[in-house]
């Protein structure tokens, strides 16, 4: 889906106008983190946001990943696999699976470690355990009940926040703040921008970590990109971020479109892109969720090859914060009965 611009804009008529139903899209979201949920019987670290949209849940997915990997354990990704066809449970093949199949969030992951999908995260434990995981990362599902979490790593864009704070559909929030505030155990602010600031100052408040993130882009790629022109494509979360990425690395975008969230390419939609970066000399250049959606039995279509995979990684202020508080959670999990 495409944002509607009135979430992250002033009060308006059409929030307003929303409002009763956020209320009750609300009270039924709040209700439903008490339920109880499975126990993993290995250690649970969910990164998950407030909101629906964007904020680098992805990347700090995949940082977090690497932080386990030198702490000596094996994590194995477990997401619902939006945007998929398949049920599951079921591990990720690169090689094998679309986007289509398991979402495009799990195949790009499963380029980089183990990835299972399973519409309902329960089901999928199991097969998670069964790949050797010793720790399980739960791609989103912060407000899901269904697993006993031991740690909720909460992720916000510093230049969205929380939008105007109301509940979806009247704004992005996919619960109600104060429920989820009191259920996060880490803030992950990525950015320096101050819209996340009064959320940050609450979860300090409260004695839990705030730490402080940074996209950073894939120095060859920018090299590779650096005098050329560029039109520049994305149908993720916030497209606007990663157009402002790229030009803050010093390229230059002549042309952007902006496609809505997990946008399913279509071969004349591609071939149309191709055809207008060609009359005007310019570069494709995509974010990797994108290029994700377009492999077909683990490879690129010819027609997609010359399209530029923009990378960023996700780097933390203060690593050894996070490795204490990641460490900490893992011990606690490992000493309950």
């Amino acid at each position: 889906m495409r944002e509607p611009g009135f979430w992250h804009g002033p009060s308006s008529l059409n929030s307003h106008l929303l409002k009763p139903l956020a209320a009750l899209y609300g009270a039924v979201a709040a209700k439903r983190l008490h339920r109880k949920g499975l126990n993993a019987g290995i250690p649970v670290l969910c990164i998950g946001n407030y909101s629906v949209g964007g904020a680098g849940k992805t990347p700090t997915v995949l940082a977090l990943a690497k932080l386990l990997g030198e702490l000596g354990e094996t994590p194995v990704v477990l997401s619902r696999g939006y945007g998929g066809e398949l049920r599951g449970p079921v591990r990720v093949d690169p090689v094998r699976h679309a986007a289509s199949d398991v979402g495009d969030e799990p195949l790009m992951l499963a380029g980089h470690l183990p990835v299972v999908v399973s519409r309902k995260r329960a089901d999928g434990v199991p097969l998670a355990r069964s790949q050797g995981a010793t720790v399980i990362l739960m791609d989103d599902g912060f407000q899901s009940p269904a697993i006993v979490k031991d740690a909720s790593l909460i992720v916000i864009d510093s230049e969205r926040g929380v939008g105007n704070g109301q509940v979806f559909p009247a704004g992005p929030l996919r619960a109600p703040l104060r429920p989820q505030l009191a259920r996060t155990d880490a803030l992950i602010v990525v950015g320096d921008g101050t819209a996340a600031a009064a959320v940050a100052a609450e979860i300090a408040a409260q004695g839990k970590p705030v730490l402080s993130a940074h996209l950073k882009p894939d120095e060859a790629v920018v090299a590779q990109l650096r005098g050329k022109r560029v039109l520049a494509f994305a149908g993720i979360g916030d497209p606007t971020r990663f157009f402002n990425t790229l030009r803050a690395s010093g390229i230059d975008v002549v042309m952007q479109r902006a496609f809505a969230d997990h946008h399913p390419y279509s071969q004349a939609e591609i071939e149309g892109l191709i055809t207008e970066a060609r009359r005007d000399g310019l570069t494709l250049v995509t974010t990797e969720k994108d290029l994700a959606r377009l492999r077909r039995g683990g490879s690129l279509p010819e027609c997609a090859k010359q399209i530029v995979p923009f990378g960023v990684a996700l780097e933390f202020d203060d690593k050894g914060l996070l490795r204490k508080f990641v460490a900490d959670r893992l011990f606690k999990a490992r000493e309950r009965p």
